[in-house]
């Protein structure tokens, strides 16, 4: 495996990243844990410095191997990677989801647990769908909260249409690492029981790009400006960017965009710039995942969204 992913699981098709030990159907709890990798614990080792002074802060460690993992608060409680995935438990035994993906990225320091809803998928335009999935994160080393989102999954190319983190939803149910985060967690339940209507809400979203056509010169005028170029003259854009900007003009316009009332619309420049992001940005497919969840592309991605949605309203 990767760099980035240390190891994962996941169910059934390839996902879009294309990473992971396939299980042919939805495992339990226990099988996810096994497949995943993810049979360990987190523990908690006092610091001092290098002359023997006791310091607040301590580190994070797996017990499997006593690998460090990362340095933390006096306050701050690890969430058992069983916990995480007990968290969906009872979604599971009331057949609301189904256990998708699950694994570790840098070497334990980041782990995720991602579930697909059994709703019907969200139409876009007629032959464009998006499937429905819970991302709960969480790392060990300290550097995120606990963090339960949504994210929607484009069936046509199998993409990550929205950074789970990043969005008005998510940001009510990031939860701390403290004693009380295990509490906390069962009361997220309450706020998911809306899930779908966000779904739905992002896919309105979507359906207002669809339904507004661009204008052949908008487009380049969209990619610069996702990629923060939008003052740079044309014959002073670099090389290297100018070929980004090519590779996802071609996807704009390209093979996965095809659908009736796709092509040629604001739905299509948003994938089109989306389907750079998940294939193309980024060293490697471990890497992109990581970033896409949780870093730069997460935000590109949303400027992406934003920016789109500035040119539908503007037509």
């Amino acid at each position: 495996m990767p760099a980035a992913v240390e190891k994962m699981m996941f169910v059934g098709e390839t996902p879009w990243h294309g990473l992971g030990n396939q299980l042919d159907e939805a495992p339990t709890i226990g099988e996810a844990i096994d497949a995943s990798g993810l049979d360990w614990e987190v523990g908690l080792k006092d610091l001092q410095t290098v002359d023997g002074v006791p310091v607040s802060h301590r580190a994070t460690y797996r017990k499997s191997d006593g690998s460090i993992l990362g340095v933390v608060g006096p306050r701050y409680t690890p969430l058992q990677n069983r916990d995480a995935f007990d968290w969906f438990q009872p979604f599971l035994d009331a057949g609301e989801c189904n256990l998708h993906t699950a694994g570790s990225l840098h070497s334990g320091q980041k782990v995720w647990v991602l579930a697909q809803l059994n709703r019907d998928n969200s139409e876009i335009v007629k032959g464009d769908e998006v499937c429905k999935f819970i991302l709960l994160s969480n790392s060990h080393d300290g550097t995120t909260a606990i963090r339960v989102g949504y994210t929607p999954i484009r069936v046509v190319c199998v993409n990550t249409l929205a950074a789970a983190h990043h969005n008005k939803a998510s940001k009510l149910i990031r939860i701390r690492h403290t004693r009380s985060s295990k509490n906390h967690l069962d009361n997220v339940r309450d706020i998911m029981d809306n899930i779908n209507a966000e779904f739905e809400a992002t896919a309105d979203q979507c359906r207002f790009h669809a339904s507004k056509s661009l204008k052949q010169k908008d487009i380049q005028k969209y990619v610069k400006m996702v990629l923060g170029i939008e003052n740079t003259p044309d014959e002073d854009i670099k090389t290297r960017t100018r070929n980004i900007m090519d590779d996802i003009l071609a996807r704009v316009e390209g093979p996965k965009q095809t659908a009736t009332n796709v092509r040629g619309t604001w739905w299509a420049a948003y994938n089109g710039f989306n389907e750079y992001l998940n294939y193309s940005k980024g060293r490697t497919t471990d890497n992109r995942l990581d970033s896409l969840w949780f870093g730069v592309n997460a935000n590109d991605n949303l400027k992406a969204l934003n920016v789109a949605m500035d040119f539908a309203n503007a037509v």
